[in-house]
């Protein structure tokens, strides 16, 4: 069917996009706060958002929306943006990166609570195997069988981030992908225009360009133009299965954090992340 392979293919454009995003905040977060960089990138993106609106000339959503808006808005406006800040203060990008793949079931299991979606059982239960692969990984990975500061954010921004993601993809059915994505950063523009102004580090002149330019993708793709094909795609192609494609982009972003942070990338990682992309593929067709 056409408009599920749309999805798909969108879903896919978003994955690449956001698979920059820890990267970049692992770029950005070394030199700001992360109130500071959570509060600008969703300003700047909530400027961008604005003008959008207006140029399009977009009515105002139904009042029954406003509040599923809010919902997104925390989700992946607020608390994903600042608890994976919080969380690459303690943990490197690559680190955090493989927890991505705790979020497509954290978004299937939001879809059904949020949109009543039904996957069937073999689907559940490939997504249940990747997860608990990251999950195993996870506790591996540490010294010891108790988290870190960085585990424990990243726990709650993959919870967060997979709410945001379910609600804004059934919004996305009636409203649009960009639509839902531009009202949720415009409710949330007064506040982060007042925490950018507030929070502003006093020697930004001074901060290198390669922050600067880590800012600049999480404010503009990360949490603008990544929803825009995002969004789109569960709405096509439905929030449980096209949610499983984040699966893959831990694999994106291991290469990136490899490439421009030369960031150790182990075995373990890399095998971790071939085994969720499997998983991904098995939970496509027995959707």
């Amino acid at each position: 069917m056409k408009a599920i392979r749309d999805g798909w293919l969108n879903g896919l454009v978003g994955v690449v996009i956001f698979a920059g995003s820890l990267p970049a905040t692992r770029v950005a977060v070394m030199d700001m706060s992360p109130t500071f960089l959570t509060a600008a990138r969703a300003a700047i993106a909530g400027v961008l958002a604005l003008f959008l609106l207006i140029l399009s000339r977009q009515k105002l959503p139904e009042r029954q929306d406003w509040l599923s808006l809010l919902y997104v808005s925390i989700g992946v406006v607020v608390g994903f943006p600042l608890f994976t800040a919080l969380a690459l203060q303690y943990v490197s990008a690559a680190h955090t990166i493989v927890f991505i793949g705790l979020l497509p079931l954290a978004t299937a299991i939001f879809g059904v609570i949020r949109s009543g979606e039904r996957p069937s059982l073999i689907f559940w239960l490939f997504a249940i195997f990747g997860a608990s692969l990251v999950f195993a990984f996870m506790l591996f990975q540490t010294q010891s069988w108790s988290f870190n500061y960085g585990d424990f954010f990243m726990l709650v921004a993959i919870l967060l981030c997979g709410f945001g993601y379910a609600e804004g993809g059934k919004l996305s059915k009636h409203l649009g992908g960009w639509q839902v994505i531009c009202w949720a950063l415009l409710i949330t523009l007064p506040i982060m225009l007042l925490l950018s102004y507030l929070y502003l580090p006093t020697n930004f002149q001074l901060i290198p360009v390669q922050a600067k330019l880590g800012l600049a993708y999480v404010s503009i793709f990360s949490m603008l133009i990544g929803f825009f094909f995002w969004y789109k795609g569960l709405a096509q192609g439905g929030i449980a299965t096209v949610g499983q494609l984040q699966l893959l982009q831990p694999i994106f972003g291991l290469a990136i954090a490899a490439v421009l942070l030369h960031e150790q990338v182990s075995v373990a990682m890399f095998m971790v992340t071939i085994a969720v992309i499997v998983c991904v593929a098995c939970a496509k067709k027995f959707a």
